[in-house]
């Protein structure tokens, strides 16, 4: 049996071509679901959060530098995880007071991480006090 549509035979009986998929017996194309592959803009703003890698593929991949939600979220994940890293260096630098302080610290940024892959995940942009605005100027 010849395949109306891409032409092609098919050796069977089958209702669609194995090839492209099209009816066999009207030739109309394969309907194609309307969900592109990949992941969802708020899945993509969780996982910017992750570690800093997710964030930058981001930033420099198609689809996902095009959505400014993607974009402001990995920014704002990029901003965050340099300013942790400054905190600890100078939290750790210091000493009995900054070892002191070191676990309590980590544990409010640990919140405040948890906190906005959360935000994220229900399509919100969440600004980090004084980083937020540093990403969205970033993500524009």
């Amino acid at each position: 049996m010849v395949c109306p549509a891409c032409k092609t035979e098919t050796g069977s009986d089958s209702q669609f071509c194995p090839h492209c998929g099209a009816n066999m017996t009207t030739g109309a194309a394969a309907s194609t679901a309307a969900q592109q592959g990949g992941l969802s803009e708020t899945a993509a703003g969780v996982v910017a959060y992750i570690t800093i890698i997710p964030a930058l593929l981001f930033l420099v991949m198609n689809p996902y530098n095009r959505s400014s939600f993607i974009r402001f979220h990995a920014w704002q994940s990029i901003f965050f995880g340099i300013a942790v890293a400054i905190i600890h260096f100078v939290l750790g630098a210091i000493p009995i007071l900054g070892w002191i302080l070191l676990f309590p610290v980590a544990l409010v940024l640990l919140i405040l991480w948890i906190f906005v892959m959360i935000k994220a995940s229900k399509g919100e942009r969440y600004k980090i006090p004084f980083i937020g605005n540093f990403a969205e100027q970033a993500a524009k």
